[in-house]
């Protein structure tokens, strides 16, 4: 082994001596190992963007403009913090040493995409997803503050593309920004594809586009049936359907409307029908039998008729409303089917109608009188008690409970409306409904503790309430509701602790 011998200091070049561990110069320790290389490797800084002035009070621009009240020393991390880079730069020293740097923008990892071509009314400056901010006072339009509205409403996440922000109170959706509708397509038509006439956007992923068999093109959604959910209120009556959480689609139906009779009085309809989903086109047939028995009513009523005679004449419109919809070859199919249950307030009485097992019930507002249940069923179980061969308790209780004896088809036996006119002396409201309530309220004393103390002056209210308690409860069925407020005739006096009793008896 060899050892190479310096000839000079490594510090100050002096000549050295065999055997000097010193330099007799500098001092240095010649026989110390020199210091191995070490490789300081360069982390490359990307220059800044070009700063844009930001108007006084501005924040949450792009630019490197200082926040309002807080000092330089104290300021925000330079461009390009938040971006993918393990350790990116930060600020040492001005911040207005940031307009000489190379006007070469990074740009950012995730950008926030914005409406194209959004500008501000009056401020000069250009897109909020892009670089500059309004002038202090001035607002950000509906839907474009880059981070969504600052003390106002909430970031929407179920809008196309991420789209942050909703307009404020009262401000209507832009084009192509409703949450149902699709954007406008470059070449076409504002929620469709270029040359299409229009769509909508799917109510799941709230991107695609909506087929015209209601499935989403984009995930294969189904979309929501314009039948799953109907609300309707007139100032007398007020009517709620609901698909129901279990059923596939909505096979119930309702009419609710209003008319005067004669005398110049008004008369309040509400017609409610629930398929029979045994059959074919359950929910054609609910539809045609509200429609008929309305019309029937509507057209019955004005003319002076009796509002039981003609509750009795609008079931029968309705079943040949139902028969109109079975196949001409009998046996092809089961014939279309459904029940129905109306009531009609006029003139100081209550009528009700009805074929099958949807009900009626009456709940007064002074909840300590009585409440009613007005109808009486056409299925197996009412049958059994009724003849005295079951209790209610077991006779609901068996599988065959719900089997109906009773209900408008072309295959129904001899039909027998059912009809009862009721002369309440004190206020209160009739509930018309579709099993799909009254499986989770079966008694009048159960059906009055759900029913809200003021449905009379909040039918709409009370319906949706009663839609509510079905669906917490399971929604096994599609849900139907009609509340009919019913106020005592002026010239009535009510009776302590009086309930409804009947002024003509079931037929």
């Amino acid at each position: 082994m060899s050892m190479h011998r310096l000839s000079g200091c490594p510090s100050c070049a002096e000549p050295l001596e065999e055997g000097d561990r010193f330099c007799g110069v500098c001092g240095h320790a010649v026989s110390a190992p020199p210091p191995a290389a070490v490789d300081h490797p360069t982390i490359p800084i990307p220059p800044a963007p070009p700063a844009r002035p930001a108007a006084a009070g501005g924040y949450g621009s792009s630019a490197a403009a200082q926040a309002p009240g807080v000092p330089h020393a104290a300021a925000e991390p330079a461009p390009g913090w938040g971006s993918v880079a393990a350790a990116a730069p930060t600020l040492v020293g001005d911040p207005a040493a940031w307009v000489t740097a190379p006007a070469e923008p990074e740009p950012e990892p995730e950008p926030r995409q914005g409406p194209a071509g959004v500008s501000y009314a009056a401020s000069g400056h250009a897109n909020p997803y892009g670089t500059g901010t309004p002038p202090e006072g001035t607002p950000w339009g509906a839907a474009e503050h880059p981070y969504g509205a600052v003390d106002g409403p909430e970031t929407r996440h179920d809008r196309p593309g991420g789209d942050p922000g909703t307009p404020g109170e009262g401000t209507p959706w832009g084009t192509g920004e409703a949450p149902y509708e699709n954007p406008p397509h470059p070449g076409g038509t504002a929620g469709g594809p270029a040359g299409a006439p229009g769509g909508k956007t799917c109510v799941a992923c709230r991107a695609g586009h909506v087929d015209t068999d209601g499935y989403c093109e984009h995930c294969g959604h189904a979309q929501p049936r314009e039948r799953d959910h109907i609300e309707e209120e007139l100032g007398s009556v007020a009517a709620v359907t609901d698909r129901g959480l279990r059923h596939h689609r909505n096979e119930d139906s309702f009419a609710v409307s209003a008319t005067a009779l004669p005398d110049g009085s008004a008369a309040t309809v509400a017609i409610v029908c629930d398929g029979v989903s045994s059959a074919s086109r359950p929910d054609e047939a609910s539809a045609a039998a509200a429609v008929a028995a309305n019309e029937a009513l509507l057209e019955a009523l004005p003319r002076g008729a009796h509002p039981q005679e003609a509750m009795h004449e609008a079931i029968l419109a309705a079943a040949q409303a139902v028969n109109a919809l079975a196949p001409e070859t009998p046996g092809a199919q089961n014939a279309p089917a459904c029940t129905l249950v109306g009531a009609v307030v006029s003139g100081g009485l209550l009528t009700i109608g009805w074929v099958g097992d949807s009900r009626a019930y009456w709940v007064p507002d002074d909840r300590a009188a009585l409440p009613r249940r007005l109808t009486e069923d056409d299925s197996w179980a009412a049958q059994m008690v009724a003849a005295g061969l079951m209790g209610e308790a077991e006779a609901y209780a068996d599988v065959r409970a719900h089997a109906i004896t009773g209900w408008l088809g072309a295959d129904a036996y001899d039909l027998e409306p059912h009809t009862a006119t009721f002369k309440p002396d004190h206020p209160g409201v009739v509930v018309v409904c579709t099993d799909g309530l009254w499986n989770y309220a079966e008694s009048a004393r159960e059906m009055a503790q759900v029913v809200p103390a003021d449905a009379a002056t909040r039918p709409l209210h009370s319906a949706q309430v009663l839609v509510g308690y079905a669906l917490d409860g399971g929604g096994h069925d599609n849900v139907t509701v009609a509340v009919v407020p019913f106020a005592t005739h002026p010239e009535q006096e009510p009776g302590p602790d009086a309930e409804p009793g009947p002024a003509a008896g079931p037929e």
